[in-house]
């Protein structure tokens, strides 16, 4: 089946000597990998090695199989011509980590527009802004609401976050966070992408991805950290 489709590329593995598998989630079907042949040839213009970087903004024209086995790109152009994100040394750590935590959280070729749309609009909006140090936890927390465990705030005031099921509570049970690691997840639930960046300091940001982590991995199976985890942690140490 031809399909016409935005793509984001989430992960690209080199195989053998010239060739790509190429993870990426696309607009039109979810999830989706795909064989790219002699991608570090010349010759192959129309499948260039850098559209697969990590968070790249693809339009593809593909033959879907979906029988479960690699796919193969017909056509691949960018959608988006990122102007900061590969030049700007925080902000392609930042698309690296990201990738590697979508990476970890989809797993099922299903269909999911409405996270695709978000991201792609998050992803334009990190590359044409300069202040981006909370980009990366915002995006975390918007996307568990399409994972399926965005925090329930309907009792925010109290004091402690339960990790585990996902409310707040009056006391500090086994999986709840801190008193002040709950206070430092209300004011990231508050935030918008162009909220005031100098709300965290780089401590409390790194206390706020350490707990993310534990949130993540408490609601998805196999869920893994990042191996650019280190790195980040120095560009916003």
């Amino acid at each position: 089946m031809l399909v016409k489709t935005k793509a984001i590329v989430i992960s690209s593995l080199k195989y053998h000597e010239k060739s790509l598998i190429v993870k990426c989630l696309t607009q039109s079907d979810g999830l989706k990998s795909y064989f790219v042949p002699n991608a570090f040839s010349a010759r192959k213009s129309n499948q260039k090695i850098a559209y697969f970087q990590p968070l790249s903004i693809l339009e593809i024209e593909a033959n879907h199989k979906n029988k479960g086995t690699l796919e193969h790109f017909k056509e691949i152009r960018l959608a988006h011509a990122y102007q900061t994100v590969s030049s700007n040394i925080a902000k392609s750590s930042i698309a690296i980590f990201l990738s590697e935590i979508i990476h970890h959280c989809l797993h099922e070729e299903e269909k999911n527009e409405a996270l695709f749309e978000f991201l792609e609009s998050a992803l334009l909006w990190f590359d044409a802004h300069d202040e981006m140090s909370n980009f990366h936890l915002i995006l975390m927390l918007e996307m568990t609401k399409f994972l399926g465990f965005y925090p329930d705030t309907s009792e925010i005031s109290l004091g402690f976050f339960d990790s585990k099921e996902g409310v707040f509570s009056t006391f500090q049970g086994t999986n709840c966070f801190s008193e002040h690691e709950t206070f430092l997840f209300k004011k990231l639930i508050a935030l918008k992408f162009d909220s005031d960046q100098k709300v965290f300091s780089g401590s409390e940001r790194q206390m706020l991805l350490k707990i993310l982590l534990q949130y993540y991995a408490a609601h998805l199976d196999g869920f893994k950290k990042p191996k650019s985890l280190e790195v980040l942690r120095e560009i916003f140490a």
